[in-house]
């Protein structure tokens, strides 16, 4: 498969390199139906909070060739053919970094936990924030719950008019230079 901390590793300085801030690399099973895998690098730009279509691309371009150059070396990083994913984290992104249970405290979040803290694996509710590696959320049903940032297995913000709200609006550009096809318009 591949190591994830070694991909870490290669992928956070090219993404540093571009003035970008790494928010998770993860394999997962590729979308494009060929059973193969798919090797998702998440980043954004710390000025915008996301990543636009040209930033992704010199991204994926950075990485590709660091990978190359180090398969060419004889370090083998990912066994197998896969694909590379390179996008923004969006709106109701993921939680990875501790930095982002405090930047995204008062905002509800969805957490799923390796192991139950106070009988509950699955939590949702606005995050209280981190204290050192404890994250606090104060979950719909349970209350407020306290549980180690090595505890989570995944969590992201849920989408929300407040987080809508609070979130720096979107690249636009090029969107005046998209025009309806009149047919389309006169079949609707």
């Amino acid at each position: 498969m591949a190591n994830i901390a070694r991909l870490n590793e290669v992928i956070e300085p090219e993404a540093q390199a571009l003035g970008f801030d790494l928010v998770r690399v993860k394999m997962v099973q590729s979308e494009a139906g060929d059973g193969g895998m798919a090797l998702q690098i998440m980043a954004e730009d710390p000025a915008t909070g996301q990543l636009i279509i040209e930033q992704c691309a010199a991204l994926s371009r950075r990485v590709s060739e660091r990978i190359d150059a180090l398969e060419e070396a004889g370090e083998v990083l990912i066994e197998g053919a896969y694909h590379l994913e390179v996008s923004s984290p969006g709106i109701d992104r993921p939680l990875t970094r501790p930095k982002d249970f405090a930047n995204w405290a008062g905002h509800e979040a969805k957490i799923s936990l390796v192991e139950k803290v106070d009988g509950h694996r699955n939590l949702r509710g606005p995050l209280v924030g981190i204290d050192g590696e404890t994250v606090t959320v104060a979950d719909n049903k349970a209350g407020e719950v306290s549980f180690p940032l090595d505890n989570i297995h995944s969590a992201k913000l849920v989408l929300t008019d407040e987080l809508i709200a609070a979130t720096q609006p979107l690249d636009t550009s090029g969107a005046e230079d998209i025009v309806e096809d009149e047919e389309e318009k006169a079949d609707d």
